[in-house]
């Protein structure tokens, strides 16, 4: 290794050493032994403009070992990202753009946000396969704007966690050969060795896969071996693993390949005597030699590159002047003209489960938007979710809109929050909405990173029937809620189900989950009642009271909003005057103004029953001190549909029962 290399090298671990050390808080072990791998690739093979972080056509490099991220900030700096060097004295502290793990939203060049081990490999998957995806969409012979790699950098932890598995399956299934994995091969995590729990033979199980295999035995000084590693991996049709074997805290006298070097700053007087045996001045803190620096900047080539790029892309676009527009309008999350003119209208003769319905709404959607695109852990005939007529996404040509993730929902949450962080398409997932729970990690990291990806869950509830209660879900509507910056839509019919699939795509800012009917529910006669349109503020007076001011409030959410209107023709029967609030989406209520959520739920009505087929945890905002939660604490059991409702108390019936109680007290 040359000096000017070594040099490079050693200014990355340093600088990212110091920046944990003034934080006295986070993971230099990382940084210091993954520093070779990191600079060969940064500064030899990735193709990125500092300048312009969000260059359509860059590589994208994903830290999937996201506690790392003093790593990731030193190479953002030192190559020249508008990241001042204030920001890594300010590492981990309050109003810095140098969180704790990488957030895509913060620090400019970040790809993902990462942290939770694994999800970054899943992004970096749904990342490759955009590429394959829009490659196959826009190139045209002659004209090839889209063409680049996907980076991630895993370490051991990410290697354990079975999401990396689901995801790494895909990828070989799928040959993306674009896709290269750098795998941090320390063999130390926080515990201790990795041999107290880790002893299977990874190569092989990636081989098994059908990725590209590699190994680089001295990963702490042999760049040239790593410079090849990568060469032959990009040559290659497969995805690839390198496995890199590294030191954690390489050049730390004292902790070097120990767990002492993996969570914790080295300290003062070790990060001294690592200084000095890397040749470095002791007292120097944050120091950037100028050799170093400028050999580390990638302004000018990044900068060079782009704009090669952009004569590429301005011949093409010349050439290909719809496509083009197309292009443009997906880069910017925007929607094209007419995208839900062909949203279907249902009448009170139909009566389909709102999983039915959303797929004649998907199918509706995809005709007009191109680059919408997703698919279902293996369900896309019980969640009618496929998109008719559009092909699978597979080999050869990737231009297939269907994904078909087989039985691996976390990974395809993942995958799918990766293809919104590499941009230029709109992603769906579907499953069963019990199964949320193996998809959630997934979803609430979309939520922190304000992903536009929608989520479709069906057979919502105990109306599952027979399957019994390990198919019914309960607690999980409460469990969604409680996500920030997730938008929670159950419908009641096909037409409030159209509405919520237009909020999702007009949403920009953040996930949305839409949660369909296995069972079919009644189209509501909105000649005598609301419009569907309501459900933009989410929830709206669907039926008032005849007669007067209205007594009682009746509110529910899907399937039970029928039901609240039988129980508001039972009351009328007796001469109770009931409102009914069809109430979709809480999130969207919430944010109403003060004055429109007390005109939809006066506070001098404090006579109030909700109806949900779901857990009651949450719904005494709404019902307030005085009135009742119905719904469902316990788990289900088998049956058909109507009985356990019935069985349950979820009727009209229960709802009258609950009303005039509340009248009489």
């Amino acid at each position: 290794m040359d000096t000017l290399t070594q040099l490079a090298i050693d200014t990355i671990r340093l600088l990212s050493v110091d920046a944990v050390q003034k934080a006295n808080a986070g993971h230099p072990g990382l940084p210091m032994g993954a520093a070779p791998m990191a600079y060969v690739l940064w500064q030899r093979h990735l193709r990125h403009n500092p300048k312009n972080p969000k260059w359509p056509n860059r590589d994208r490099f994903v830290l999937s070992a996201g506690h790392g991220s003093a790593l990731l900030y030193s190479l953002l700096h030192l190559t020249g990202y508008d990241l001042a060097l204030d920001e890594l004295k300010a590492f981990r502290q309050w109003g810095s753009r140098t969180p704790g793990h990488p957030e895509s939203f913060c620090t400019p060049g970040v790809e993902t946000t990462t942290g939770p081990l694994g999800q970054g490999g899943a992004n970096s998957v749904g990342m490759a396969m955009t590429e394959r995806f829009l490659a196959a969409r826009y190139n045209r012979p002659g004209h090839t704007i889209v063409d680049h790699m996907t980076y991630a950098l895993l370490g051991d932890g990410d290697m354990m966690e079975g999401i990396t598995h689901e995801a790494a399956a895909l990828a070989g299934h799928w040959r993306l050969g674009k896709l290269i994995w750098l795998y941090d091969d320390n063999q130390v995590t926080l515990d201790g060795p990795a041999s107290l729990h880790f002893s299977e033979d990874v190569g092989k199980r990636f081989e098994a896969y059908g990725w590209q295999v590699q190994k680089v035995a001295h990963g702490d000084t042999d760049v040239a071996a790593i410079d090849a590693a990568l060469s032959a991996a990009k040559a290659d049709p497969r995805p690839s693993l390198i496995m890199v074997r590294t030191t954690i805290g390489f050049g730390s006298p004292h902790k070097a390949g120990t767990s002492e070097a993996h969570g914790s700053p080295l300290g003062a007087d070790e990060v001294k005597a690592t200084k000095l045996a890397l040749g470095w001045d002791p007292e120097l803190q944050f120091h950037i030699p100028a050799e170093a620096g400028a050999h580390l900047s990638a302004v000018e080539r990044g900068s060079k590159a782009e704009a090669e790029w952009q004569i590429s892309y301005q011949a093409w676009a010349s050439a290909h002047a719809e496509l083009a527009e197309e292009w443009r309008l997906a880069g910017r999350g925007e929607l094209p003209p007419g995208w839900d003119s062909a949203l279907p209208t249902f009448t009170v003769k139909d009566e389909p489960a709102t999983r039915v319905a959303g797929g004649k709404i998907m199918a509706a959607l995809a005709s007009k938007i191109p680059w919408l695109w997703g698919g279902d852990a293996d369900l896309s005939c019980s969640t009618m979710t496929a998109l008719p007529g559009l092909g699978d996404f597979a080999l050869p040509a990737y231009s297939g809109r269907n994904i078909h993730y087989g039985v691996r929902e976390h990974a395809m949450g993942a995958i799918a929050n990766g293809m919104a962080y590499h941009g230029g398409v709109r992603s769906f997932t579907a499953t069963f909405f019990v199964f949320s729970d193996y998809e959630r990690p997934a979803i609430r990291l979309a939520a922190i990173a304000k992903l536009p990806v929608i989520f479709i869950f069906t057979h919502d509830s105990i109306g599952v029937g027979e399957d019994g209660p390990t198919h019914q879900p309960i607690e999980h509507l409460a469990a969604l809620r409680a996500i920030p910056n997730l938008l929670v839509m159950r419908p009641a019919d096909g037409n409030e189900a159209a509405e919520c699939y237009r909020l999702a795509l007009r949403r920009n800012d953040g996930p949305v989950a839409i949660i369909l009917t296995r069972q079919k529910v009644p189209t509501l006669d909105r000649s005598k009642l609301a419009p569907a349109s309501g459900v933009a503020q989410g929830a709206y007076v669907l039926s008032e009271a005849t007669g007067g001011q209205p007594q009682v409030v009746l509110m529910g959410t899907g399937s039970e909003v029928a039901t609240a209107l039988a129980a508001q023709d039972k009351l009328q029967s007796q001469g109770i005057r009931a409102r009914v609030v069809s109430l979709p989406c809480w999130e969207l209520f919430l944010e109403q103004t003060p004055e429109y959520r007390d005109k939809v739920l006066p506070a001098g009505i404090t006579a109030r029953v909700s109806l949900e087929a779901a857990s009651t945890l949450g719904w005494h905002r709404f019902v307030g001190d005085h009135g009742i939660a119905l719904g469902l604490d316990r788990f289900g059991a088998s049956g058909s549909g109507s009985v356990l409702l019935k069985q349950f108390g979820l009727t009209a019936d229960h709802m009258v029962r609950a009303a005039t109680s509340l009248l009489k007290a």
